[in-house]
C-alpha cells in the first residue's frame, strides 16, 4: 500500500503540456526543471511543491502537444500523488512509462480546494480530505501499467530481476532483443 499524505495544488481543467514544461526550460536538468513545473499557472508550486503533496487537477490533464518530459519533469518535483478528473492518452501513457501513476477521480475538484489535507492511497485509489471530512474513492490503473510505477517506469521495469512471467516472454520477443 502506498500512502501519501499533503497539501492539495488545485488546477483547472485542461492544463496542456505547454503550461507544465514551458519551453523555456527544455535544456534544463530535470532536478532544475521541476523547480519551474506548471510556473505559468501557479509560479509557487514548482518551488514549494514538497514530497507527499498531492496535485489535483480537472478534466484532459495534459492534453496538447505529447511532450515526453512533462511528465518525467513533473514525478522529478516528488509530488506525492496526481489525483485528476481524466487525463490526456498521451500523457497518461508517457507518465506511467516515466513511473508516474495517476488516481483517476471525477468531481474531485469539487471536492478538494487549494491547500487542503490530503491522504491518498495511490494502489487502491482512496482519497481522504482531512480539511473537509470527507472520503473518495478513485481509480488507478493495474496490469502492466501499475507495474511500471512500481518499478519506478518501464526501463527499470524491463531492467529487473522480477518482472512477471506474464510480460516476460512478450518483453523478450519485442523489446529485449533491441536494448
Amino acid at each position: 500500500m502506498a500512502i501519501t499524505r499533503g497539501r492539495a495544488w488545485v488546477f483547472g481543467d485542461k492544463v496542456p503540456t505547454d503550461a507544465i514544461t514551458p519551453n523555456t526550460i527544455y535544456t534544463l536538468p530535470f532536478e532544475e526543471m521541476a523547480k519551474h513545473v506548471l510556473k505559468v499557472l501557479n509560479p509557487d508550486f514548482g518551488p514549494n511543491v514538497k514530497p507527499g503533496d498531492v496535485l489535483v487537477a480537472g478534466k484532459n490533464f495534459g492534453c496538447s502537444s505529447g511532450r515526453t518530459f512533462a511528465p518525467k519533469a513533473l514525478k522529478y518535483t516528488k509530488v506525492g500523488a496526481v489525483v485528476v478528473e481524466s487525463v490526456s492518452r498521451t500523457f497518461y501513457r508517457n507518465a506511467h512509462e516515466v513511473g508516474l501513476g495517476f488516481v483517476l477521480c471525477p468531481d474531485i475538484t469539487k471536492n478538494v480546494s487549494d491547500g487542503d489535507d490530503l491522504e491518498v492511497d495511490t494502489s487502491t485509489g482512496k482519497i481522504h480530505n482531512h480539511t473537509k471530512g470527507i472520503t473518495l474513492q478513485g481509480e488507478v490503473a493495474g496490469g502492466i501499467l501499475k507495474d511500471m510505477v512500481d518499478h519506478g517506469g518501464l526501463i527499470p521495469m524491463l531492467e529487473s530481476d522480477d518482472v512477471g512471467p506474464q510480460y516476460r516472454e512478450i518483453l523478450e520477443a519485442d523489446y529485449m532483443h533491441k536494448i
